[in-house]
């Protein structure tokens, strides 16, 4: 799921920035898994512990693709 898609199901879709700036200050990151989420044009940031290098991570030990 995208930051903007995040955007639009919460009824802003202009909020794509303001949701990953949510989500960078997610201290529940291993329990909410934010880290799902990636960018239109990459995958984003990941502020949790491990930084974007987790974040790839956690995605491939969960079977995501990703470019």
């Amino acid at each position: 799921m995208r930051y903007s898609e995040v955007a639009r199901k919460i009824g802003n879709p202009k909020a794509a920035r303001a949701v990953g700036n949510a989500l960078a200050r997610n201290e529940d990151a291993p329990y909410i898994p934010c880290h799902r989420v990636v960018g239109y044009n990459g995958m984003g940031g990941y502020s949790a512990r491990g930084g974007l290098k987790q974040k790839l991570k956690l995605l491939k030990q969960e079977g995501y693709r990703y470019e």
